[in-house]
């Protein structure tokens, strides 16, 4: 056997050879291994920073997208949901003879569920006693001096007629507009309750030789609060003449809400009112001894309202909300403040005066009874009258406004009732106030 040729310089060389193959194989093998982990890497990074970005637009767009094709979609024949339209209830039209605490209307062919904030056993109450108060016509509003809600609202009419009383402004607001007075006398004039007041002549007539300033034998003096609970004419006469002029009693009026619109469900007529600048015209506005200062009902009451509720008026309600049959609301309503009429100090004042018209005043012998019952031990009362006859002396305006203020404040009202009397006087209005003010306490 040829040995030689086994071990010979070629196959060393050809050995060699492929060891350097092999070393070379295995470099390319590892530094390969190195680069794919390397390139994964950078690949996963360029992932993170811009990929997962632009999947999630993509993926949001998608949704979109989706959605939209649903909102757009047609529902199933049969099913198909009307969408619910917000309504104002200014627009149902409402007829005030006609409300009570839930009823039904219909809009369109569509049954509307209204509830209201009437109280219906106080309510009730009302339209039987002005039934029975022997007046010609009469009318009454009671709201929460707290939230303006409508607690009551009726009227009546002996001609039976059809005519809402609570919302027209064509009667002459007589004595009530020495709130607005007094409130002017406090704020722009320094007078307080306690300040001497002086007049001549009889308390409730109203004459030039009245409203001059000398005083004489016969003048009399008086508190401020006194002549405002015994609705004195000519200091209040005076006080507009030489106190207040024209465009503070114009002012004082408008922030009380004369010649404005008060928003409310259903239209109430604008109160009017005219200041002249001549001084006899002066003193017949201050005291409401004119008949061209107008008032509604309702009005009548938000004055009483803003002395109770430290100057503030509250937006009067009606609607409470309006609903479909299904109990979707349409409508809610959210208690408002409407105006501020007087500042807090002033309110205060004002309601020292009414206080003493109540004890000292017109409403003395009224409330007399009501003042010793036990259930008004601690209800503070104020109130303000007024009676003026029509430009034909046929019939006789008369007015009362108040509030009734348990001591935590909950559940204070305020209430205006008019009168109007033909030749044979019915019952008076403060009279039918009082037992309004009695039902209610008596009977929450």
């Amino acid at each position: 056997m040829d040995t030689k040729h086994l071990y010979s310089s070629g196959w060393r060389d050809h050995k060699k050879g492929l060891q350097t193959r092999f070393s070379w194989r295995r470099l390319f093998r590892k530094n390969s291994l190195v680069a794919i982990a390397l390139g994964s890497a950078l690949i996963g990074l360029f992932l993170i920073f811009f990929g997962v970005p632009w999947i999630s637009e993509q993926m949001s767009q998608a949704r979109g997208s989706l959605s939209k094709m649903e909102g757009q979609a047609s529902p199933l024949p049969g099913r198909e949901a009307k969408k619910a339209v917000p309504i104002d209830p200014e627009s149902l039209n409402l007829d005030p003879a006609n409300l009570s605490e839930r009823f039904v209307l219909e809009r369109g062919g569509v049954p509307l569920i209204v509830e209201s904030s009437l109280d219906s056993g106080l309510q009730d109450y009302i339209v039987h006693l002005l039934q029975n108060s022997q007046n010609l016509k009469a009318a009454a509003v009671v709201l929460r001096l707290d939230d303006g809600r409508i607690l009551a609202m009726a009227s009546y009419d002996k001609n039976q007629n059809g005519e809402d009383l609570c919302l027209k402004a064509d009667f002459p607001a007589a004595s009530l507009f020495k709130i607005v007075s007094a409130a002017a006398a406090f704020e722009f004039a320094g007078f307080t309750p306690e300040k001497t007041v002086y007049f001549d002549g009889r308390k409730h007539t109203l004459y030039k030789r009245q409203l001059k300033q000398k005083r004489g034998k016969y003048t009399s003096k008086i508190s401020f609060k006194r002549a405002f609970a015994s609705s004195i004419n000519p200091v209040f006469g005076k006080l507009g003449i030489y106190n207040l002029g024209q465009k503070v009693m114009t002012d004082s009026a408008e922030r009380f809400l004369f010649n404005q619109s008060i928003p409310f469900d259903l239209p109430v007529a604008e109160s009017f009112i005219h200041v002249p600048d001549d001084d006899f015209g002066l003193a017949e506005i201050a005291t409401g001894f004119n008949k061209s200062t107008t008032i509604s009902p309702l009005h009548a009451a938000l004055l009483a309202s803003a002395v109770a509720n430290d100057g503030v008026m509250m937006k009067p309600w009606l609607v409470k909300n309006i609903s479909q049959e299904n109990g979707e609301i349409l409508y809610q309503n959210r208690p408002a403040k409407m105006t501020r009429s007087i500042s807090k100090n002033t309110a205060s004042e004002l309601r020292i005066l009414m206080k003493d018209t109540v004890v000292h005043g017109t409403c003395r012998k009224t409330f007399r009874s009501l003042r010793r019952k036990k259930a008004f031990k601690n209800v503070e009362l104020g109130a303000k009258t007024g009676t003026i006859n029509d430009k034909t002396d046929q019939f006789k305006y008369d007015w009362f406004t108040a509030y009734a203020l348990p001591p935590n404040g909950a559940k204070g009202i305020c209430i205006a009732v008019l009168g109007i009397h033909g030749k044979k006087l019915g019952i008076r209005a403060n009279k039918l106030g009082r037992n309004i003010i009695n039902h209610y306490f008596s009977s929450s």
